[in-house]
């Protein structure tokens, strides 16, 4: 080839790569923070769903994730999260949420799993926040109904109830405990206090306990320290033959008697709007926090049938899962 000629293609090829190079250019990346207390396996919902409304990690977004099981470490990895300057972060529970509180008053925070937010000091109102936080609710009273109804269809001797969780990780006990007492009497229960701390051998000492009381049954509260010793639970409650009800539908896949509890996946889903809302301008002080719509049951009868226990026919017909 000449070299007038290679020097004319050249030229001809140098002038389009600023138009490649401009079509090529790509998205910036929003920095997304999480901080979660639980591995739950139904997370992967959340990302799932950002990626319907168009946003993908590595393309136009990044998602710093910090786990700080059963809240130990959330202010410290909170701290770090903050510093890093993400347009939105995601609290998954309240010890989580809280943590964060304290670090910012700007940062847009859209939490999950809180019970009680207005009383957690999170928000002023459901309706209008007001603030830098706004999410979804895990429960609301009506719940703790359920809960002890459940024990009662499948065990109808029971008669005693203890109500698993660490108030320290869930600062919400006291309220889960009022409403339990306040509907037990209706259904012929005792509701008590189970107060535990995260130590395998306090929550041994607490589930046996619980077990030694005659016509007896258990509450596992969805929180922090449950959730990362569920498996923990699930076996010390079928050794002292403890029919208990939780809150994660995997839990009864893995062993536990039966649950009732938000579906997971959507809330994950729902969260997820929340972040694509306020990546696209909206402020958390206006978006209203949503209450549960949408609760599941799980039932598994081989742990039914190793306590001794039969299921209704109306829990049979009620559960979404039911586990031979």
């Amino acid at each position: 080839m000449r070299r007038r000629e290679f020097l004319r293609m050249l030229g001809g090829a140098v002038s389009a790569w600023p138009a490649v190079a401009h079509a090529q250019k790509p998205e910036r990346l929003r920095l997304i923070g999480m901080l979660t207390t639980s591995n739950d396996p139904e997370m992967k919902a959340f990302e799932q769903e950002l990626e319907k409304r168009g946003w993908s990690e590595g393309r136009n977004i990044h998602i710093e994730y910090r786990y700080a099981p059963a809240g130990a470490q959330a202010q410290t990895l909170a701290k770090e999260l903050v510093a890093m300057q993400p347009e939105v972060i995601f609290a998954m529970s309240r010890p989580a949420t809280a943590a964060l509180q304290k670090e910012t008053g700007t940062i847009p925070i859209v939490f999950t799993y809180v019970i009680d937010p207005i009383g957690a000091g999170f928000i002023a109102s459901l309706a209008r926040p007001g603030g830098n936080l706004t999410g979804l609710m895990a429960y609301d009273p009506s719940a703790v109904g359920k809960w002890l109804s459940m024990l009662k269809e499948i065990a109808p001797q029971t008669a005693r109830v203890g109500l698993l969780g660490n108030p320290k990780t869930a600062a919400y006990y006291d309220y889960l405990l009022g409403a339990a007492q306040a509907v037990a009497p209706s259904l012929g229960i005792e509701a008590f206090p189970s107060r535990i701390e995260n130590d395998a051998a306090d929550i041994e000492r607490a589930i046996t306990a619980i077990a030694s009381m005659p016509n007896s049954g258990m509450v596992v509260l969805p929180e922090a320290t449950t959730t990362v010793n569920y498996k923990l639970i699930i076996t010390l409650a079928a050794r002292n033959r403890l029919p208990a009800v939780y809150n994660f539908k995997f839990m009864v896949r893995e062993g536990a008697l039966m649950s009732y509890g938000i579906v997971s996946a959507d809330h994950y889903r729902q969260a997820a709007f929340y972040v694509d809302r306020i990546l696209r301008g909206a402020k958390p002080a206006e978006l209203p926090v949503q209450t549960p719509t949408k609760y599941e049951t799980a039932l598994n009868l081989k742990t039914a049938r190793d306590l001794g226990l039969t299921a209704s026919a109306g829990l049979l017909v009620a559960a979404d899962e039911v586990i031979e």
